[in-house]
């Protein structure tokens, strides 16, 4: 177990400890690890129970094993917010989250540890294959829930904002290490609209991120993309990797998603941008506009090239499904600014 009074890989996970987080009799275990790909930031994996009762598997989260990655997160403090989310807010959400049966978190070491339901009778969605157009509206109608529901904030006065110091400074730092990177191994993606920016865009994050923080915020997933997504039966969709849970426009979860995960032909087909913001005056939203509301998509869907370029240019994606999910958002991200004439922002 390491320093933490908590097992914090799954080699450290042990029955009787399993027993006393659970309160209930665990009598074996077993580890299943997840396809290469799963989890950039976190290792996840499933667990089977011998129990008489509870669930017969669920969800252990740790660490990363990557240095680096455990970098960035201790950057961010993602580990932290994902236990405080399920501790202090999943239960408040008009949204199903997935049930958390045990979280610790040490603040010194970085350790953590999550046990959560295994959504095995969900599809979890896939970024480099894609979406269809009626999933795409689940999640949509979903974010736009969420937002509603922690509009200017409330409900969630622990959150911090996006658009923290350590934010900016981190995006400048993560884009000019990944650009050139991006260049190198990704150039066919980069349209003739974006060849200056990577001179221009660290300039401008700051900017861009002051403009999506202003009011009115809401409760960002910040990570909203199909691979922490599971759809269950109809519109039933649940948002999992709260490691980046904070204050911000809604229309950065909004902007993530499209612009990233959902298929250039699938996007075409409707306006989807329009369906979000009439889903939140349906969820009791009245004093916005839909001028500003695509006005902070368009800034937000520009200041989010830098995940996608920190993701495909920094982080240690280590196998062929992670360099084929870094080709696919990075595409998916250079595509939609070209067609939304993003980049005229950073002049």
């Amino acid at each position: 177990m390491g320093n933490s009074a908590f097992p914090t890989t799954p080699e450290t996970l042990s029955d009787s400890w399993l027993s006393e987080a659970l309160g209930q009799p665990v009598n074996g275990h077993r580890v299943e690890r997840f396809s290469e790909g799963t989890g950039v930031i976190g290792l996840v994996t499933r667990v089977h129970l011998d129990t008489d009762a509870g669930p017969p598997t669920l969800i252990a989260k740790f660490p990363s094993p990557a240095a680096e990655n455990r970098a960035v997160a201790a950057t961010y403090d993602m580990y932290g917010r994902e236990v405080r989310f399920y501790q202090q807010i999943a239960s408040t959400l008009p949204l199903k989250t997935a049930a958390c049966y045990f979280s610790a978190y040490d603040p010194e070491s970085q350790d953590f540890v999550l046990l959560l339901e295994d959504l095995d009778n969900y599809r979890i969605g896939d970024q480099v294959e894609g979406c269809t157009l009626e999933e795409a509206r689940a999640v949509v109608d979903a974010i736009a829930l969420m937002h509603a529901s922690t509009w200017r904030g409330a409900g969630v006065p622990t959150l911090q904002s996006h658009g923290s110091d350590m934010q900016r400074d981190g995006m400048i730092g993560g884009f000019q290490l990944g650009w050139p990177v991006v260049q190198a191994q990704f150039g066919d993606l980069i349209p003739s609209s974006a060849v200056n920016a990577g001179e221009k865009m660290p300039g401008a994050i700051g900017r861009l991120l002051e403009e999506m923080c202003q009011d009115p915020v809401a409760m960002a997933h910040a990570d909203v993309r199909l691979d922490n997504i599971f759809f269950g039966t109809g519109n039933d969709v649940v948002f999992v990797d709260w490691q980046s849970a904070c204050t911000s426009a809604p229309e950065q979860d909004l902007a993530y998603f499209l612009t990233q995960s959902v298929p250039r032909e699938v996007l075409t087909q409707e306006d989807l941008v329009l369906r979000y913001y009439e889903a939140l005056v349906a969820n009791g939203i009245e004093d916005y506009a839909l001028d500003r509301c695509r006005a902070r998509y368009r800034i937000s869907a520009l200041y989010l090239l830098c995940y996608a370029v920190v993701i495909a240019g920094t982080l240690d994606m280590g196998n062929e499904r992670g360099k084929a999910l870094a080709r696919t958002l990075l595409g998916n991200s250079l595509a939609a600014l070209d067609e939304m004439d993003a980049f005229t922002l950073l002049d």
